[in-house]
């Protein structure tokens, strides 16, 4: 059995008096945990004045800050349990419990940027109690991102650690044995339909939506809600425009699609995801016997790729997944429109300066940090980043919004700056798993701001933004309401 130290981890926010305190680390012998020799005595710390609810791994020694250390043993079973450390050498494993249960948008967890700062992987338990290690680091989230050594899928899925209970999460894991061979497929075949060119050609229709959306919500009573006037129907718009979705069918798959992303009920989220796709084969079989203009008939006719053909669950499957795409730009247009209306200067810029625009949607997606788990991965084979060891079918959490902000990379990163000229932010990704439908967001927001912000120049909020919260019950996140006035 395997001994080792119990460790309670409490915030200190006063530091003053512990500014010589050594922490050594211990070895684990078969007599259990043994300290190595230390220069002097560490001297008692001084009480914490904020505990800490998360507990992530690191060095003893970046740590020492951090800390107040309680000994007693600990058993195999122990390791991952909440609150719990093993110390093995001189380095610190456990996982810990995050919360991401804060629904409070433009609220960055402080405690979470202070462990960031101490070390860029961590060791963490998801919300449905699984272990895995979440990525913070810029540099180390884009070298996982495009390594080929992780993936979605999993050679026990079953068992697999998971982030929560939607369909999508299980769904999009595919096959463990073809996985690169399907992701490879599957983007030959989306990414024409998707491709810069072809989507320039659609901003003309897609701000005359927007345009008319926003022409019903000036007839509105005021406050109004700009989730529900604006947000949520021009992706969901865009989108079914683009795949070919016929109006009638527009609000169900809708219903299905939220359904379908629900992450606490996992029997609820398969019943929207089967509806959806019935509804996709459904959709499917039309086209190929009436084709029209649009992603779903041009896949239909799409030539073999690798040989293998796609059939009408695969089309149905991919069009699918499409849409929560749009799901993820709902998300990005509340929350980027309340960024703004949360920094006046910054609007007041960019009604001042509409060539600003395309920057300052850069610079949104690079600072809305939307909370949650990340980007979920398992790692194929045992990776290392960090001084860390991933072994292989363990989930690694990609936190591309922590990334947005780390300070070793972006100058204060916590500041909206809509002029900013930086490196490149990772909101869409990056490497072989890069977002495909990247250019149609961006179309989307640019389209959102560039029509919003003249249309309504005093536009502001209409109540608290301590008031406002992110939808945590849905894979996409976005508000649940943006209760606004001009």
């Amino acid at each position: 059995m395997l001994r080792g130290v119990r460790v309670r981890a409490t915030a200190v926010t006063d530091l003053d008096g512990c500014d010589d305190a050594v922490i050594p680390p211990r070895r684990v012998t078969a007599d259990g945990p043994r300290r190595a020799a230390a220069s002097r005595r560490a001297p008692r710390l001084r009480p914490p004045q904020v505990r800490c609810a998360p507990i992530l791994t690191g060095r003893v020694n970046s740590l020492v800050e951090m800390i107040t250390v309680r000994v007693a043993s600990c058993s195999d079973s122990d390791i991952f349990s909440p609150e719990t450390r093993v110390y093995e050498g001189a380095s610190v494993t456990a996982p810990v419990q995050l919360s991401i249960e804060d629904a409070r948008p433009l609220h960055v967890d402080p405690i979470l940027r202070q462990l960031q700062r101490l070390s860029p992987v961590h060791r963490v338990r998801t919300a449905s109690g699984s272990a895995a290690w979440r990525v913070t680091g810029y540099r180390e989230v884009r070298q996982l991102l495009e390594d080929p050594r992780l993936g979605r899928s999993h050679p026990d899925p079953d068992n697999a650690a998971r982030t929560g209970e939607a369909a999508m999460l299980g769904r999009l894991r595919g096959s463990h044995e073809t996985e690169k061979a399907d992701h490879l497929r599957m983007r030959t075949l989306l990414r024409p339909q998707l491709a810069p060119g072809r989507v320039r050609s659609w901003r003309p229709r897609v701000e005359e939506i927007a345009a008319e959306l926003l022409d019903e919500l000036a007839t509105r009573r005021r406050p109004a809600d700009l989730n529900t006037a604006l947000a949520q129907p021009l992706p969901g718009r865009v989108i079914a425009e683009v795949l070919g979705v016929p109006v009638a069918d527009r609000e169900r798959f809708q219903a299905w699609t939220h359904a379908a992303g629900y992450v606490k009920d996992r029997d609820h989220s398969e019943q929207g995801f089967a509806r959806l796709v019935d509804y996709g084969r459904e959709l499917v079989a039309r086209k190929r016997r009436e084709p029209a203009d649009d992603v779903i008939s041009r896949l239909c006719a799409a030539e073999p790729v690798d040989g293998v053909e796609l059939d009408d669950e695969a089309v149905a499957v991919l069009s699918m997944t499409l849409l929560f795409g749009g799901e993820a730009t709902v998300m990005a247009i509340g929350l980027g429109v309340l960024t703004l209306l949360s920094h006046p200067a910054q609007w007041g810029l960019l009604l001042a300066e509409p060539a600003l625009i395309p920057a300052a949607v850069e610079e949104i997606l690079r600072g809305m940090d939307k909370g949650g788990d990340g980007i979920a991965r398992y790692a194929h084979t045992d990776v290392d980043i960090a001084d860390i060891t991933i072994r292989a079918g363990e989930l690694v959490l990609l936190d591309t919004g922590a990334a947005n902000h780390d300070d070793t990379v972006f100058v204060d990163p916590d500041r909206l700056d809509v002029t900013r000229q930086a490196a490149s932010h990772l909101a869409f990704g990056h490497g072989i798993h890069y977002c495909i439908g990247t250019a149609l967001a961006r179309l989307e927001l640019q389209a959102v701001l560039g029509l919003l912000i003249p249309r309504f120049p005093t536009l502001r909020l209409a109540v608290p933004v301590e008031e406002l919260r992110i939808d945590r019950d849905i894979l996409a996140g976005g508000l649940t309401a943006l209760p606004v006035t001009w």
